[in-house]
Protein backbone atom coordinates (compact mmCIF):
# COMPACT_ATOMS: atom_id res chain seq x y z
CA UNK A 1 0.00 0.00 0.00
CA UNK A 2 1.02 3.43 -0.88
CA UNK A 3 2.17 5.81 1.98
CA UNK A 4 -0.33 8.28 2.33
CA UNK A 5 0.26 11.97 4.23
CA UNK A 6 -1.70 14.01 6.48
CA UNK A 7 -2.52 16.07 3.60
CA UNK A 8 -3.31 13.52 1.04
CA UNK A 9 -5.87 11.81 4.16
CA UNK A 10 -7.60 15.22 4.42
CA UNK A 11 -8.59 15.79 1.05
CA UNK A 12 -9.58 11.86 0.48
CA UNK A 13 -11.75 12.37 3.76
CA UNK A 14 -13.08 15.84 2.76
CA UNK A 15 -13.85 14.31 -1.03
CA UNK A 16 -15.99 11.84 0.42
CA UNK A 17 -19.44 12.34 0.91
CA UNK A 18 -20.44 9.83 4.18
CA UNK A 19 -23.71 8.19 4.58
CA UNK A 20 -25.46 6.46 7.04
CA UNK A 21 -24.24 3.23 7.11
CA UNK A 22 -25.93 -0.17 8.34
CA UNK A 23 -22.93 -2.74 8.13
CA UNK A 24 -21.96 -4.24 11.66
CA UNK A 25 -19.28 -1.59 12.52
CA UNK A 26 -21.56 0.91 13.60
CA UNK A 27 -20.83 4.24 14.73
CA UNK A 28 -16.65 4.14 14.66
CA UNK A 29 -15.80 8.20 15.80
CA UNK A 30 -13.26 7.69 18.57
CA UNK A 31 -11.82 4.36 18.25
CA UNK A 32 -13.91 0.79 18.54
CA UNK A 33 -12.69 -2.56 18.85
CA UNK A 34 -14.25 -5.12 16.44
CA UNK A 35 -13.80 -8.45 15.30
CA UNK A 36 -12.81 -9.61 12.24
CA UNK A 37 -15.77 -11.08 11.11
CA UNK A 38 -17.65 -7.41 11.66
CA UNK A 39 -15.36 -5.89 9.25
CA UNK A 40 -17.09 -5.79 6.21
CA UNK A 41 -14.52 -6.87 3.83
CA UNK A 42 -16.72 -7.38 0.71
CA UNK A 43 -17.75 -3.28 0.44
CA UNK A 44 -14.16 -1.94 2.14
CA UNK A 45 -11.13 -0.42 -0.75
CA UNK A 46 -7.69 -0.25 0.37
CA UNK A 47 -6.67 3.73 0.02
CA UNK A 48 -2.92 3.45 1.39
CA UNK A 49 -1.18 3.34 4.85
CA UNK A 50 -0.20 5.92 7.55
CA UNK A 51 2.71 3.06 8.26
CA UNK A 52 6.42 4.90 7.07
CA UNK A 53 7.75 1.45 5.40
CA UNK A 54 11.41 2.18 6.58
CA UNK A 55 10.54 2.70 10.37
CA UNK A 56 11.09 -1.03 11.79
CA UNK A 57 9.64 0.42 15.23
CA UNK A 58 7.30 3.12 15.19
CA UNK A 59 6.53 5.47 18.16
CA UNK A 60 3.86 4.63 20.98
CA UNK A 61 3.42 8.03 21.64
CA UNK A 62 -0.21 9.42 21.28
CA UNK A 63 -0.78 13.19 20.57
CA UNK A 64 -3.22 14.83 22.64
CA UNK A 65 -2.36 18.52 23.55
CA UNK A 66 -6.19 19.74 24.42
CA UNK A 67 -6.20 16.84 26.96
CA UNK A 68 -8.29 14.17 24.71
CA UNK A 69 -7.90 10.48 25.27
CA UNK A 70 -7.18 8.09 23.07
CA UNK A 71 -10.91 6.67 22.44
CA UNK A 72 -11.99 10.42 22.75
CA UNK A 73 -14.46 11.27 19.01
CA UNK A 74 -12.96 14.60 18.97
CA UNK A 75 -9.12 13.14 19.91
CA UNK A 76 -6.65 14.22 16.53
CA UNK A 77 -5.84 12.28 13.79
CA UNK A 78 -2.20 12.93 13.99
CA UNK A 79 -0.40 10.83 11.60
CA UNK A 80 2.86 10.38 13.00
CA UNK A 81 1.54 9.94 15.95
CA UNK A 82 -0.28 6.15 17.57
CA UNK A 83 -1.85 3.97 16.71
CA UNK A 84 -2.49 6.70 13.24
CA UNK A 85 0.87 5.77 12.37
CA UNK A 86 0.47 2.26 12.47
CA UNK A 87 -3.10 2.10 10.47
CA UNK A 88 -3.88 1.49 7.12
CA UNK A 89 -7.12 3.61 5.42
CA UNK A 90 -10.22 2.28 3.67
CA UNK A 91 -13.29 3.33 1.65
CA UNK A 92 -16.42 1.80 2.40
CA UNK A 93 -17.98 1.75 -0.96
CA UNK A 94 -21.37 1.65 0.61
CA UNK A 95 -21.69 4.23 2.84
CA UNK A 96 -18.27 6.12 1.36
CA UNK A 97 -16.55 6.86 4.47
CA UNK A 98 -13.31 6.98 4.93
CA UNK A 99 -11.46 4.43 8.29
CA UNK A 100 -8.47 3.81 9.87
CA UNK A 101 -7.79 0.81 10.63
CA UNK A 102 -5.47 -1.22 12.58
CA UNK A 103 -4.47 -4.37 14.73
CA UNK A 104 -3.31 -4.16 18.49
CA UNK A 105 -1.24 -6.95 20.07
CA UNK A 106 -0.85 -7.78 23.03
CA UNK A 107 0.60 -10.82 25.13
CA UNK A 108 -2.40 -12.67 25.12
CA UNK A 109 -4.51 -11.09 22.54
CA UNK A 110 -5.14 -9.35 19.21
CA UNK A 111 -7.73 -6.24 18.98
CA UNK A 112 -8.64 -5.36 15.82
CA UNK A 113 -9.46 -1.13 16.00
CA UNK A 114 -11.12 1.18 13.48
CA UNK A 115 -12.09 4.56 13.60
CA UNK A 116 -13.84 7.18 11.32
CA UNK A 117 -11.57 10.03 9.82
CA UNK A 118 -13.00 12.99 10.37
CA UNK A 119 -11.32 15.53 8.00
CA UNK A 120 -11.56 18.38 10.74
CA UNK A 121 -9.55 16.54 12.86
CA UNK A 122 -6.62 15.51 10.42
CA UNK A 123 -2.97 16.78 12.34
Amino acid sequence: MNKLSADALKQISQEAKPQVCACALGACKGWESFTEDRWPKAQMRALGSLRDPDEYSPTQEEFHPDGTRYASPDAPIAVNFFPCNVSDVYACDSCHKVLLRYTEFGGYYVDHRVREVDPALVV
